[in-house]
């Protein structure tokens, strides 16, 4: 798991959340409290929103769904939700579910099973970004002449590969994709900005002019201009989802067959 998961606990008691917190930082990941209150919770989100949040279902001035649903109206990314309850409830739970809740999860529980649940729901939520993926988008960049040794290929990588398991951040690259990639590295979406253009500048002034053609055809001429920063990481994020697609597709054509020959 990423060592710089930001885990949001939506309640600051030191018996129990407190306690929990320190123990999944010592596991690496970035772990924040909050009151156990429904606006604070929200505005906790707004203003630093967390990959994943973990929830009581009871909470003071609303309740789990309800800060599921502010959330949801919010122009940031919405965070992967873990919802907990004392009591086991087969109505809670698909009211929960329901409402965009990735897991649904009974009290009490240790700071390793909460581990082993935050890192089965980005699993889930980010099964496309595998390694494989990681090695194409990294290939392409290199393709394009983006050096390495710069702070805007990582971030320029890192805004690629979550472009293509959320379109969404692409719909508001000020406000959702730098701010997303920013978190990740502990700076500010204004250098994120600044990096990713400085890459793309120095591809576009130093790389091969017909693998750049190759990469964006006539979409983007390299004679006039160079993309913007939204239009390098959307044509670079569609040509690789559309890739993904294809190849899902095909495997999904290909499973009969195995599992015929594998009988």
């Amino acid at each position: 798991m990423n060592s710089k998961i930001k885990v949001l606990i939506g309640d600051d008691s030191a018996s129990t959340s407190v306690n929990l917190a320190n123990k999944l930082r010592e596991k690496g990941l970035y772990v924040y409290t909050r009151r156990k209150d429904c606006q604070v919770i929200v505005d906790s989100i707004r203003n630093d929103p967390p990959d994943v949040a973990v929830l009581d279902i009871n909470i003071k001035n609303g309740d789990a769904v309800t800060v599921m649903k502010k959330v949801r109206e919010l122009p940031v990314r919405t965070p992967a939700f873990i919802i907990t309850s004392d009591l086991d409830n087969e109505f809670i739970e698909h009211q929960v579910m329901d409402n965009g809740a990735s897991r649904f999860m009974l009290k009490p529980y240790d700071a390793e099973e909460l581990f082993s649940v935050i890192d089965s729901v980005l699993g889930d939520k980010t099964s496309s970004m595998s390694n494989d993926m990681e090695i194409v988008v990294t290939d392409m960049i290199h393709q394009l002449g983006v050096p390495a040794h710069i702070k805007g290929y990582h971030y320029l990588r890192t805004a690629i590969l979550y472009s293509i398991e959320d379109k969404s951040l692409l719909e508001s690259v000020t406000k959702l994709l730098y701010p997303t990639v920013a978190s990740l590295y502990d700076t500010t979406s204004s250098r994120v900005e600044r990096a990713i253009r400085h890459a793309i500048e120095i591809a576009w002034d130093r790389g091969n002019v017909d693998t750049l053609n190759s990469f964006f055809g006539y979409t983007v001429d390299t004679s006039k201009g160079k993309p913007t920063n939204s239009e390098f990481i959307a044509l670079i994020t569609d040509k690789l989802r559309l890739r993904y697609k294809k190849q899902e597709w095909r495997n999904r054509r290909q499973e009969p067959l195995r599992s015929h020959f594998s009988e």
